[in-house]
């Protein structure tokens, strides 16, 4: 693939993008003391209301008293009171909010065709099912082993510093509504959601693993079949050629949409969503340095001092995904800069699409860390044993996980019923999931960046 970028244009872009974090940080202060500061109190209130009158219902132990109904009635209309002000706020930053959602759109819009296009052009290349097994089974070797790394790392960090304990919290009302739906665990969900119905509905609902899982056999199909499969090859290549040439057009709204989110952020939290949990913000990011130094270190033992210029090259694509809280968002640009590092355009497509279902080194680390936080808020202490086994239930739930802001969430809501550990504790999380979101986004990023390398590196293809 061409490098149509200078080093300086690339700089640039990267540039335009913290200025534009910076600038949003900025007008969105202003925001929140000014334009929306009515609204945001109003917010509070109606909020203070919903969360008193909980409190006057979970008091009551007979659910037959008209005083239970009364107050049932009342919850409603709060409720009713608060979604009103919290849309009338949210109207207000709209046009700041749909720069990042339109952003958003457009490259959901082309991560389908660009990892079906490059994952067959990959797959045909590879040629036989011999060498597809070979690359894959390396591959998921590292994942499992990344994944693994992550998991417990969170688990160590989360028992060594225990953020939870400063909160306690009583227990929550069973049927308290955390507004997350929670994915189901069984076995044949889980089927589901890795083995399409129809390649076109999982294509328009973007489920990474359905679309790989079917480009692995069409991939396999078409190197099988000999000559006549050369002129899907070529087809498939300059479709994902085209699809990038898009990326580039779309990649010049990266600092608008950066500007969006983050006044939209700050305006609606203030800088208090900065302050309120820095010590579990700190922790957790310090979390992340410390992963980001293991994955680093493991990279460099297979690729040596390569790995510098790796990081240079990812630095684009990493800060994009940190600024959008969506490591999708960064997917095509990460393709391009693997490619311009050396890893070759076959090994590229086969190995970043596995690992954006497979291997979200910064997610899986947030699911144990918030987990276990959201419990030692409750004050509930968690034996090693059912930690562990926690653990492994994250492990194979994470997996095919969208790369998407908020996609945790519901796999930890679904983690905690398993346990028996209140989901309204998800509430806690709520405000600063985006704070933490922008972390783990851009450390999926750079897993998924030195997998491909260290893969490629194995192939002596590098």
């Amino acid at each position: 693939m061409s490098n149509t970028h200078t080093p300086q244009k690339k700089n640039r872009v990267t540039l335009f993008i913290i200025i534009a974090l910076l600038l949003g940080i900025g007008l969105g202060y202003v925001l929140n003391q000014s334009f929306v500061r009515e609204d945001n109190r109003k917010v509070v209130v109606a909020n203070d209301k919903v969360k008193a009158v909980d409190k006057q219902i979970q008091a009551i132990a007979d659910t037959t008293l008209p005083q239970y109904k009364a107050l049932q009635a009342e919850k409603s209309t709060a409720v009713k009171e608060r979604t009103a002000v919290t849309e009338k706020r949210d109207g207000k930053l709209e046009p700041f909010s749909l720069l990042a959602d339109i952003f958003l759109r457009l490259i959901k819009m082309i991560v389908a065709p660009l990892v079906f296009s490059t994952l067959v052009v990959g797959v045909a290349k590879l040629g036989d099912i011999k060498a597809v097994g070979r690359i894959g089974s390396k591959t998921m070797l590292w994942f499992v082993s990344a994944s693994l790394l992550s998991l417990v790392l969170g688990m160590i960090l989360v028992n060594l510093f225990e953020p939870g304990t400063t909160m306690h919290l009583p227990l929550p009302d069973a049927a308290t509504d955390t507004g997350i739906k929670k994915t189901a665990l069984t076995l044949k969900d889980f089927m589901h959601h890795v083995f399409p119905e129809s390649v076109i509905q999982a294509m328009a609902n973007n489920e990474m693993l359905q679309i790989v899982i079917f480009s692995l056999f069409f991939g396999v199909a078409t190197a099988a079949i000999g000559e006549a499969g050369q002129v899907v090859i070529k087809f498939f290549d300059a479709v994902a050629h085209i699809i990038l040439k898009v990326t580039g057009y779309i990649m010049k709204l990266a600092p608008l949409a950066v500007f969006g989110a983050m006044t939209t952020i700050i305006a609606q939290k203030g800088l208090e969503i900065l302050r309120t949990y820095s010590i579990f913000i700190s922790e957790f990011y310090l979390g992340l340095g410390l992963l980001w130094g293991c994955l680093i270190l493991l990279g460099s033992i297979f690729i040596g001092k390569k790995i510098w210029t790796l990081l240079r090259h990812i630095k684009e694509p990493a800060l994009l995904a940190f600024s959008t809280s969506s490591s999708e968002a960064a997917f095509p640009k990460t393709m391009q800069e693997l490619e311009r590092f050396g890893c070759p355009n076959r090994i590229v497509s086969f190995v970043l699409p596995l690992g954006y279902s497979f291997n979200l080194d910064g997610s899986m680390m947030y699911m144990t860390f918030a987990s276990l936080f959201i419990a030692q808020s409750y004050s509930m202490h968690l034996p090693m044993a059912t930690q562990i086994s926690m653990l492994l239930v994250l492990m194979l739930t994470s997996k095919g996980i969208a790369g998407v802001p908020r996609a945790s969430l519901v796999v930890i809501a679904g983690t905690l019923a398993s346990f028996h550990i209140p989901e309204a504790g998800i509430a806690l999380l709520l405000g600063i999931d985006p704070l933490l979101d922008m972390g783990r986004s851009a450390t999926n990023v750079l897993g998924n960046s030195i997998a491909t390398a260290v893969v490629s590196k194995a192939e002596k293809a590098l």
